[in-house]
């Protein structure tokens, strides 16, 4: 048996399959306790996996899925919430039982979460190692399949007033431009900046690229008097290298 979907809920009768009922279950037939909705109000949003907490955001189903089915398929298909977040709303609204309303709704809600988890209760971020920085932007960066640059700015305190994405590119390198990026971390008054950027193959490791890329980034805020604290570089599985530590900063 299969479940059947939330919004076809007006009294249809079972499907006919070559003489055979095919009998569907919608996600209000099943036991209160089974419920998504009803297992957060009793248990807490922590006691719900991915997929009945995506179920409750997309709310309705298809004629096909349920919402927890279509849930699970988003999941499937794309492989992480992190993954699924990358989508812009002209892609996911293309999937089976997404609109543009759904998919906004999704979107929205997994923006939150990031920002809810890089800019706890209000506060500023503070920088005052690479692992700060690392931590900051791992959960949005370390998925993503093409190479993507953000740079962090920071005040005097050296807390993130702004994080800003200066480039995207391949899955093996990216465009950057120093002079455009440094126009705004000059509009923003930032006295100094952390540079991170992600290697989809997962390995952290700089290369001569990379290298070469400080070099410029760090002659062209001491140009400008804001200086380039680091170079974050995000891995897989939580790996990142720092180039301040590996020695590039001498």
């Amino acid at each position: 048996m299969t479940l059947e979907s939330e919004n076809n809920n007006q009294g249809h009768a079972p499907r006919q399959n070559g003489g055979t009922v095919v009998s569907r279950y919608r996600i209000k037939d099943l036991p209160q306790h089974e419920r998504p909705r009803e297992r957060l109000r009793d248990l807490g949003p922590a006691a719900l996996g991915n997929a009945d907490l995506l179920a409750i955001l997309l709310r309705t189903g298809t004629a096909r899925f349920t919402a927890i089915e279509l849930a699970a398929n988003l999941l499937s298909r794309f492989g992480s919430l992190n993954n699924l977040a990358q989508l812009s709303v002209a892609e996911l609204s293309r999937e089976h039982g997404m609109g543009v309303a759904k998919s906004a709704q999704v979107l929205a809600a997994l923006e939150l979460g990031r920002r809810t988890a890089s800019w706890r209760d209000g506060a500023r971020p503070c920088i005052t190692c690479p692992d700060d920085a690392a931590n900051l932007l791992r959960a949005e960066m370390q998925d993503l399949k093409k190479e993507v640059m953000k740079i962090l700015l920071l005040n005097s305190k050296n807390e993130v007033v702004k994080v800003m994405q200066v480039s995207e590119g391949s899955l093996n390198s990216t465009v950057l431009h120093p002079r455009e990026t440094f126009r705004e971390a000059v509009r923003e008054a930032a006295a100094a900046v952390v540079l991170a950027h992600n290697h989809p193959s997962g390995d952290p490791e700089p290369s001569a690229e990379d290298i070469s890329v400080t070099r410029e980034f760090r002659k062209a805020g001491a140009m400008l008097g804001i200086e380039v604290l680091d170079h974050i570089i995000l891995g897989s599985n939580g790996r990142f290298a720092s180039l301040r530590e590996r020695g590039h900063f001498d």
